[in-house]
């Protein structure tokens, strides 16, 4: 894990949340210091994709703020969010099933104009996912479900983020594609400062690779700690990691 600071990239105050009648979020508040793994865990349908893209502007808020690097930006529509460097890997990955590898790694990049910097990237991306450069002129609909979840993130990395939030990375794959992804988010944090805020159904490894965690249910913070202290809580045991 890279060094970080005590101030947060990112805060999430009091926000609340619907779709129609349904109450997704009630008062939610979270902070992400900069440099850091931060994990929002929880069951199915407690609101964790939902807190994402309210952070996102994916969907508004109906009460709180969300503020990054300092600004309020509840407001803003989802590109200039990503033009500040806080973007999103969604679950199910969503990647461009027509477009090549290297299509939906340059679409990544759409909000640039630094041409050089970008073909950098590039290079550093099919680093980090050596396998995304053996297939660079593949369709992406012929990738595996875990090559597709490198491309998601790779997509991602091209908008030269400061914050990555990553929506149930491990959906879906096996063990070993798990650990790969998950080794890969690690290096993000340690070698490239990367902050990260991380929903994950298995709450073991996300508290494995986060430094805190908060635990959501029915759409509130019911639990917030250190990840080893979270860890060792009887509740937690109990309720996510079967003992």
């Amino acid at each position: 894990m890279s060094e970080q600071s005590t101030k947060p990239l990112l805060e999430v105050r009091g926000v609340s949340a619907s779709y129609g009648a349904i109450q997704a979020l009630s008062g939610v508040s979270l902070a992400v210091p900069e440099g850091a793994i931060v994990a929002l865990l929880g069951s199915n349908g407690a609101g964790k994709s939902s807190t994402l893209n309210v952070i996102s502007h994916l969907i508004n808020p109906t009460a709180g703020e969300v503020h990054f690097a300092g600004e309020a930006i509840h407001r803003l529509p989802s590109d200039e969010i990503v033009r500040r460097g806080l973007v999103q890997v969604p679950e199910g990955r969503e990647v461009f099933k027509d477009m090549s590898v290297r299509e939906n790694l340059e679409l990544g990049a759409f909000l640039r104009r630094d041409r050089a910097a970008m073909a950098d990237d590039l290079d550093k991306v099919f680093t980090l996912f050596p396998r995304l450069k053996e297939r660079a002129e593949q369709r992406a609909a012929t990738l595996s479900g875990g090559e597709q979840q490198m491309l998601a993130i790779g997509r991602a990395l091209m908008s030269r983020p400061r914050l990555i939030m990553f929506d149930e990375p491990s959906m879906g794959l096996s063990p070993l594609l798990v650990e790969q992804i998950f080794e890969a988010i690690q290096r993000l944090n340690r070698e490239q400062g990367l902050t990260i805020l991380l929903v994950e159904q298995d709450v073991r490894l996300a508290l494995t690779v986060a430094s805190h965690a908060y635990i959501l249910e029915n759409g509130e913070i019911s639990l917030q700690g250190a990840s080893a202290q979270l860890m060792n809580d009887p509740a937690v045991r109990r309720a996510y990691l079967g003992v």
